[in-house]
């Protein structure tokens, strides 16, 4: 078993083929992101992960936005999957990864989005993986355990950083649902919340010491989980990112880290860990 990093798009405003050395230099195994719908541009992203021998992850976002809308029905989120399938497949992703759902919803209108959208990925022969994610259908860790028992095939993306924000604690506080739902994880989003917020202003700041360690502790209990399925690749996509996000100074708005530092940072970190990790279990 081995870990590999991703690059998120998410924050990235230069042009897609620096991304794709930035990743190269990193020596990250690929990038994840939202597939623009222009087709241009689309293939020039294709251009550059072959150019590049990079892996993709696509993104979902469904409701209309990152937030998504109230009035977005429930159909209109099955039909955004779709969408976004259909213009991802173009690129060759490894999988979909899916911001999905509303956390206004019913458990059932939940359970239907979920079973629909399982539907869609099967009839495009390409897997899904539903992120935890705040003001979405898996916003807490005791509906996203319901919905597991629910659909106990789901496949999740992990993002505890959400729940710590939702919850106000971090979340090895809730082991046993953590345990409970670990081996539904099919991808990691490696950013560090704390109690106050999805994103810690540097992991590797001492003051945060306790977060970075909440998060690595269940990571590994994710990676225990996946060794017995008999995975022999386990992703991340260290996910620091802008957009209220990154703590800024008062009256200048004047970011306190660079966001590309600080998941690098977290990409070595992690593969530092796992190998420590995986050293730990016999699995090098």
């Amino acid at each position: 078993m081995k870990v590999e990093n991703f690059k998120t798009m998410w924050g990235f405003t230069g042009d897609f083929e620096t991304a794709c050395k930035e990743v190269k230099e990193a020596g990250f195994e690929g990038i994840e992101g939202k597939v623009p719908q222009v087709s241009e541009e689309k293939a020039r992203w294709k251009e550059c992960l072959e150019k590049y021998d990079l892996a993709f992850i696509g993104e979902i976002v469904t409701g209309g936005d990152y937030v998504p809308s109230r009035h977005h029905t429930l159909q209109g989120h099955i039909n955004d999957v779709e969408e976004a399938i259909k213009n991802s497949l173009e690129l060759n992703p490894r999988f979909m990864t899916c911001i999905g759902g509303c956390d206004a919803w019913s458990q059932e209108q939940s359970i239907e989005f979920f079973k629909s959208s399982m539907e869609l990925a099967k009839k495009y022969n390409i897997e899904i993986s539903f992120e935890t994610h705040r003001s979405r259908s898996l916003f807490t860790p005791w509906m996203t355990k319901s919905i597991v028992d629910a659909i106990p095939e789901i496949k999740l993306t992990l993002d505890m950083s959400h729940w710590c924000v939702v919850c106000e604690r971090l979340m090895t506080t809730e082991l046993d649902t953590m345990k409970a739902i670990a081996a539904n994880v099919h991808h990691i989003h490696s950013r560090v919340g704390y109690a106050q917020g999805p994103q810690v202003p540097h992991p590797g700041a001492p003051e945060y010491k306790e977060a970075l360690l909440s998060h690595q502790e269940i990571w590994e209990i994710v990676w225990d989980a996946q060794n017995v399925k008999g995975m022999q690749i386990t992703t991340m996509t260290p996910e620091f990112g802008p957009d209220g996000y990154l703590h800024t100074l008062p009256f200048t708005n004047a970011p306190i880290a660079d966001l590309w530092e600080i998941n690098c940072w977290m990409a070595e970190t992690e593969m530092r860990h796992f190998n420590t990790y995986a050293e730990k279990k016999g699995l090098l």
